[in-house]
């Protein structure tokens, strides 16, 4: 399926992946709807920061995935549909589980139902690396078991099962895609990446940091959002589960590390018992096996870590004002 002159939906358009994500669909000459979560303040997150080029062909529209209705209107005449609409905090899906529940998981229920509704050609669904909890082997393939070692988790397993079953029960052209631990430009400060990063250019003493111990494969946007427009163009994804990794992993206290060397500042790391999840809830070692990947799509990471951190660097130099360095927010 070739994309170029075809209308996609984007949903949760307006945040880190999604605007990524919609910039490479605009350069494909694929027509944008981009949904934004409404909000009295009109604000259309990180697509305010795209440039008029980009935006020119690009339709906001501003709703919300848990009210059917709108979800529909949204879903109206696009060939394809990018769900990326979530809530993603892990530490506040311990506070409000059932605000996850009604978002990740209905929202993606009236997705699904809008899409069928719809006859919608290709529904590429986005998973996420936690739902594996901690790696039982490595690297993860697809097969490895599901365990919801969070609120937030579990409720993307749910969305997840939900997605499969529409495939399999009526036949909904749905794919899902299963990225590890993105990062890069306009990713929010509740990340590892920009926490550590921030801290760093705005002069900290020492790096506030939660569990240095767990490892993490760390995939950079560009590379996350090329990923999606290839599962959604091939026709072999259909009914398939297809992670985006890179293989490799390193731990949040080696990663810091290297953050430090690009930076240009070395400062004492201190970990923060408030900054930790929960023994039993902490997932102790993700990393990915994109073996599929390559095989279906020809997808492989271009970006190393030490690239990608670059870009992230330069970028959160010149935008730290977005971002509250000092204060630890769940």
């Amino acid at each position: 399926m070739n994309l170029q002159g075809c209308k996609a939906l984007v949903t949760g358009a307006e945040g880190f992946i999604g605007s990524h994500l919609v910039e490479q669909l605009a350069a494909r000459g694929v027509h944008v709807r981009a949904h934004v979560l409404y909000n009295s303040f009109n604000s259309w997150g990180w697509l305010e920061e795209l440039s008029p080029e980009v935006m020119a062909d690009v339709e906001v529209f501003m709703g919300d995935v848990t009210t059917p209705y709108r979800t529909g209107e949204a879903v109206e005449s696009v060939d394809v549909v990018f769900h990326l609409a979530a809530l993603i905090g892990i530490p506040y899906s311990y506070h409000a589980p059932e605000a996850y529940v009604a978002t990740n998981v209905q929202g993606t229920l009236n997705i699904l139902q809008a899409c069928r509704q719809n006859g919608t050609k290709k529904i590429v669904h986005t998973s996420t690396s936690e739902v594996y909890g901690s790696a039982m082997y490595v690297p993860i393939d697809e097969k490895h078991p599901l365990r919801g070692q969070s609120p937030y988790s579990a409720s993307k397993i749910g969305a997840d099962m939900l997605a499969q079953s529409y495939e399999l029960s009526f036949g909904l052209p749905v794919a899902i895609c299963r990225p590890f631990n993105t990062y890069g430009p306009r990713q929010s400060s509740r990340a590892v990446i920009p926490t550590i990063i921030t801290q760093l250019i705005d002069g900290a003493e020492s790096l506030q940091l939660g569990s240095l111990t767990t490892t993490r494969d760390f995939n950079y946007v560009k590379d996350t959002a090329a990923g999606f427009i290839a599962i959604a163009e091939s026709d072999k994804t259909i009914g398939e589960v297809v992670n985006l990794a890179t293989g490799k992993h390193m731990s949040i206290g080696e990663l810091a590390k290297k953050i430090m060397k690009v930076v240009g500042r070395e400062v004492p790391i201190e970990s923060k018992e408030q900054r930790k999840r929960p023994d039993n809830s902490e997932v102790l070692r993700l990393c990915g096996d994109a073996t599929k990947a390559r095989k279906l799509l020809g997808w492989r990471p271009t970006y190393t870590i030490e690239d990608g951190l670059r870009e992230t660097v330069a970028w959160l130099k010149e935008n730290h004002g977005h971002f509250k360095s000092n204060d630890y927010v769940v």
